[in-house]
């Protein structure tokens, strides 16, 4: 069957998700982690290191907000979904441990001729509580599922600044990078499996989407939140190239609204791009709201 365009508006029935320590540490070596030194991010990937507490990357909580919508999307090659954006709000840091109740609703279904674009929204609340813990929202893109006279969508202005960036991340990623990070829960096998990959258009598995999108928020952590998971707040961008194990990433920062300069507990706008360093932006229109010192 074609695209179930009736799903709009739906929300699914809630899913609930734990996660232990082990998961958060795992998450944070799958996207990179301690790789360019094992001694530094001890409190994202160890338990037990004298003198530090563990703390979970702000991007874990994209992976412990997904929820299934009301349905299936439809009949159609999984090979030729690609994920195109990712946003979240975080209303609090993440624990260590703990488990959320998550609610997917899909919000708009638009028609951008080679294909279309579906747009999903989870809340996730804890679910001991009921608190709002985490707000996600992602866009995906299904090949060939375009051209059914619908709305195209529209998208929030962004422009990139006319200056140097205000920081320059460099990260490196490894070759069996995305045999790691799909220990997280991804087994797409778009990421491992050639045959799959080469069905999509790729010469070979490329990595995650939200792999590139972990690495990246890392950058900004360490960049402008002091490496504090309670000063980052929120995080969109849209996946434009995709990135093959063993690239490296270069991350360009833009401060923006005067930030960095106000008073403590206020908060800030950076916009940001990532790119492979030989040349492609593989994430666009990046938008990070951060906490001051």
């Amino acid at each position: 069957m074609p695209l179930d365009h009736s799903l709009v508006g739906l929300t699914g029935e809630p899913r609930e998700r734990a996660w232990t320590s082990t998961d958060a540490l795992l998450y944070a070596v799958g996207v990179g982690a301690g790789l360019d030194d094992p001694l530094q991010e001890l409190e994202f990937t160890t338990e037990n290191s004298e003198g530090l507490t563990q703390q979970v990357l702000p991007t874990f909580a994209v992976l412990i907000s997904q929820a299934r919508p009301a349905r299936r999307l439809g009949d159609f090659d999984p090979a030729l979904l690609v994920h195109a954006e990712q946003s979240f709000e975080l209303h609090r840091p993440l624990p260590v441990a703990g488990a959320v109740r998550t609610a997917s609703t899909v919000t708009g279904i638009y028609d951008k001729g080679s294909g279309a674009l579906i747009h999903v929204e989870n809340v996730a609340v804890d679910a001991a509580t009921g608190e709002p813990l985490v707000t996600a929202r992602s866009g995906t893109f299904i090949r060939g599922e375009g051209g059914f006279g619908g709305e195209r969508g529209g998208s929030e202005p962004w422009e990139r600044p006319d200056r140097p960036a205000d920081h320059q991340v460099v990260l490196p990623t490894r070759p069996e990078q995305a045999l790691l990070y799909r220990l997280s829960g991804d087994r797409n096998p778009l990421h491992a499996d050639p045959k799959f990959a080469a069905r999509g258009g790729f010469a070979r598995p490329i990595l995650h989407g939200l792999c590139t999108y972990g690495f990246t928020g890392r950058a900004l952590l360490h960049a402008l939140c002091g490496s504090d998971p309670a000063r980052f707040l929120s995080m969109a961008g849209r996946f434009t190239q995709p990135v093959y194990p063993g690239q490296t990433l270069v991350v360009s920062i833009w401060l923006a609204d005067g930030a960095g300069g106000a008073g403590a507990g206020s908060s800030h706008r950076a916009l940001f791009q990532a790119a492979t360093q030989d040349g492609p932006v593989v994430i666009d229109r990046g938008v990070l709201q951060f906490r001051a010192d």
